[in-house]
């Protein structure tokens, strides 16, 4: 068995100046994997937690999804 330390990349945001229903404190934070293949996103919105998780391949399909235009 192998064991491996990797340093992971995240980015933390405030969410107040992004959404009209955020409160002062809360926050949104994505991490990357350590195998580089997708990210975690955690969010404390009025002091509830929130974790999802999304290959680079499901953003795409999200992102695409959200900006599709009947």
């Amino acid at each position: 068995m192998s064991i491996e330390i990797k340093q992971r990349k995240a980015k933390f945001a405030e969410l107040k100046p992004y959404d009209v229903f955020a409160d002062e404190g809360d926050y949104i934070e994505v991490t990357e994997w350590g195998n580089g293949e997708g990210f975690d996103v955690s969010t404390v919105v009025s002091k509830h937690y929130q974790l999802f998780s999304l290959t680079y391949g499901q953003w795409e399909a999200l992102q695409a999804l959200v900006a599709y235009k009947e």
